[in-house]
């Protein structure tokens, strides 16, 4: 009676799940699936495969005993094989764009389905599938038994990918490279891609392979080996008034239109750049819409209102609530634009309503990196490999409700992760980043090192949180990094893994440096606060030769030169443009990471100037007053305070972050020698001070260019000294009656500066609270 129960407790366990062995699969695929997808998918799944196993499936009409079938929710059969079907409504594999993945085992074998709702949804569920398969090449396995059915969340999901002179690296590749690119970018749910077909530039980039002419056809063609939407970003950046440019700019559409085999949509930017009112932009629009629909009938305009202000705002609504425009498709919302909320809101419902978000740039930028660390923006810059999978998730989440999806603004590979992030997220705003970073590591790097190295990426965003030389976490990220770089050597020639080992060293190195030259600054700075008017020639000349140790005496010179060798893969392999002498970048706000690799992390560029001023000098008292000045200056003795306002790991006071990363100066190309503190600033930056003595005198000091109108506890003070210079100060006397209570609050308020460019706007760099 035992061993009876025992056999039958046997029995009703559930046997564990087995995984579907996909090894000599045979590829079948419905006749009705819709050309060119029903060559596109099956080519896709075959190679991709093959790259990864070595193993190619073949395709026939008769299925194996393990077959993998492409069908059609509508198909009632493939070639003998009746379709699962399901019953009931509003089911994903019936939606647009959405797929069902099942399995069924029986007798003759075992079939693995992808069944597709339309064209797209065949594209995307093989782009499931391949994700999620284990490949090497002993194995190619799905864990199974699989029933699930899926689909998008949010109907427009594309990245621009600008063939131009500009870019950091797709002006060098190749059609072959943009196809296998757009392939990579569908497996993540990818529907859509947009162009630049017109951006004029000062010459050609050296590294294009084809003329842009000819390429914006080739990417329209790409598009449609993959039922992807194209979309051309077409700015106009002279006077719409101008009747001969207008007609000449309306021809060259015209004829760019009849070029491309598939266009669906035109996106004109109002402004960055373009400075047109929207008067006659919506009769331009209208009049290109003409012209498009002739060789696209059912393709659209969109308008973004960036820069509009609030003026030709109300005029766009107010055109859009009179004339009731057809051929306008959407608002496209990017930087400068207005709110997205308040666009939808006023947004007639019949317009859809599209995100431009920045991916690609870190400062001076949309969404820029939160307290970033003056080391990284000064060295890495505005267009390094970023990897930051969790703040873009969040951002997606925060205005993609107000939004009928996106397509972002990139100018490079280097933001490879964060647009496979937006692309999934996009799909399923719910789905764990974790998960994202596994089927990213998975497909790209492997199923043995899948997990490693998404937990390395999540590193490395880390690496950016917070001040960096208080930042352990780096050196075990390089650590982690180094040890998955010597057991995976056959990823040596991966670019994106090329990419995360040059962020893992970059880092390290700079966070190195950071340490050693600041050290030498601080000691520097001894020197020059305890000289006297007897030896103020020998303490600059000794202050000068500690700093320059890091020049004559560098370290982590390995790590260096495994940097300048993984730029030098990285040009290779993907066209990644590091330098402008060495590999003809643009410009040196163009990712230029490597040509900033060595700029200097403490001020002795800025002393080596100041020396010569002090020199200048007319009494020794001049000089020795501002020697002290200078080694004083981040440490102004017992009882007062010094903030850095926007350097994380010098301004414990400062409550405000710079919300546009506009906050790390751009000058001197990137080069300037001014002081690092002076680099670094906000606007209207918020203080608060406690611990202070009530019965003493105190005086705020500021250094910051143009105006800085301050409050103490809300009551505007008057200054003693006013200079607008960079790198002088202002100073005001702080009221006792203020100070009483041991605490003050120091605020600044908005100069109007509504007429100059942003980059010309006040700033506030320096902040001392000085107890005399």
């Amino acid at each position: 009676m035992k061993l009876y129960f025992h056999f039958l407790l046997l029995l009703t366990l559930p046997l564990a799940a087995q995984p579907v062995n996909l090894k000599n699969a045979v590829i079948v695929v419905s006749p009705s699936i819709p050309v060119p997808m029903r060559t596109t998918a099956p080519q896709m799944l075959v190679e991709e495969i093959a790259k990864r196993t070595g193993s190619t499936l073949k395709q026939s009409q008769n299925g194996g005993a393990t077959t993998l079938v492409l069908a059609l929710s509508s198909d009632k059969d493939v070639l003998g094989k009746p379709v699962p079907a399901r019953t009931g409504t509003n089911l994903p594999e019936q939606k647009p764009e959405g797929f069902r993945i099942v399995t069924e085992t029986g007798a003759k074998g075992t079939t693995l389905w992808i069944i597709g709702a339309d064209s797209r949804g065949i594209l995307f569920g093989s782009g499931w599938l391949l994700r999620n398969l284990k490949m090497d090449a002993k194995r190619l396995e799905l864990a199974g038994p699989v029933e699930l059915a899926s689909a998008p969340a949010y109907p427009i999901r594309g990245h621009q990918l600008g063939y131009r002179t500009t870019a950091n690296s797709y002006d060098a590749w190749t059609v072959a490279q943009f196809d296998q690119y757009y392939r990579d970018l569908a497996i993540f749910g990818t529907n859509a891609i947009e162009g630049i077909p017109f951006h004029e530039e000062e010459k050609p980039s050296p590294h294009f392979k084809i003329p842009p002419t000819e390429m914006q056809v080739r990417m329209s063609e790409l598009c449609q080996k993959y039922d992807m939407d194209y979309w051309v970003w077409t700015p106009v950046e002279f006077e719409l008034t101008d009747e001969a440019k207008r007609k000449a700019e309306i021809e060259k559409h015209e004829a760019f239109y009849k070029s491309c085999p598939r266009l669906d949509h035109i996106f004109f930017p109002g402004g960055d750049p373009g400075d047109n009112h929207p008067r006659e932009v919506m009769a331009f629009l209208k009049d290109l819409h003409e012209k498009l629909v002739k060789a696209h009938p059912k393709a659209k305009i969109w308008i973004s209102l960036q820069g509009f202000n609030t003026e030709q705002i109300d005029y766009f609504y107010n055109y859009l609530a009179q004339n009731k425009p057809t051929w306008l498709q959407g608002v496209v919302s990017g930087p400068s634009s207005p709110p997205m909320a308040e666009t939808r809101y006023r947004l007639p419902k019949n317009y859809q309503h599209r995100e431009y978000p920045d991916l690609t740039h870190n400062v001076r930028c949309e969404f820029p990196v939160e307290r970033w660390d003056q080391a990284y923006a000064l060295t890495l810059g505005r267009e390094a490999i970023n990897p930051r999978p969790f703040f873009f998730a969040g951002i997606h989440g925060k205005y993609a409700a107000f939004t009928d999806g996106f397509v972002s603004y990139s100018d490079g590979c280097h933001d490879d992760i964060n647009k496979i992030v937006w692309s999934q997220r996009a799909w399923d705003p719910a789905k764990d980043v974790n998960e994202i970073l596994n089927d990213y590591s998975r497909f790209f790097f492997g199923w043995t090192v899948a997990t490693e190295a998404a937990d390395g990426i999540s590193a490395l965003e880390n690496n950016w949180q917070g001040p960096l030389a208080q930042n352990g976490g780096v050196e075990a990220t390089f650590t982690f990094w180094k040890n998955l770089e010597s057991t995976h050597p056959e990823l040596k020639n991966n670019w994106r893994w090329q990419m995360l080992l040059m962020r893992a060293y970059y880092d390290t190195y700079t966070r190195r440096r950071l340490i050693y030259e600041q050290g030498l600054e601080k000691n520097a700075n001894l020197i020059l606060a305890q000289a006297n008017e007897a030896n103020m020639e020998k303490s600059m000349e000794s202050a000068l030769t500690i700093l320059n140790k890091a020049d004559k005496e560098p370290i982590s010179t390995e790590l260096r030169k495994k940097i300048e060798t993984l730029c030098a893969d990285l040009y290779t392999s993907i066209g990644l443009q590091t330098s402008v002498p060495k590999y003809k970048a643009k410009n040196y706000e163009r990712g230029a990471s490597l040509d900033f690799v060595d700029y200097p992390l403490n001020n002795r560029w800025w002393l080596a100037d100041e020396f010569k001023k002090v020199q200048a000098m007319k009494t020794p008292k001049e000089k020795l007053d501002r020697l002290h000045v200078i080694g004083n200056w981040e440490t102004p003795g017992e009882g007062s305070y010094y903030d850095d306002v926007s350097s994380g790991s010098k301004s414990p006071r400062v409550k405000t972050i710079s919300e546009d990363a506009t906050d790390i100066a751009w000058w001197d190309n990137g080069f300037s020698r001014a002081r690092l503190s002076t680099q670094t600033f906000q606007n209207e930056p918020a203080l608060d001070y406690d611990n202070l003595d009530p019965g003493s005198r105190y005086i705020i000091r500021v250094a910051g260019l143009g105006e800085a109108l301050l409050r103490v506890d809300g009551h505007r003070l008057k200054p003693l000294i006013y200079n607008k210079a960079n790198e002088t100060f202002k100073e005001w006397i702080v009221p006792l009656s203020l100070t009483q209570d041991g605490k003050i609050s120091v605020t600044f308020d908005e100069p109007e500066e509504s007429h100059l460019n942003w980059r010309q706007h006040s700033k506030v760099s320096d902040v001392w609270l000085l107890k005399q």
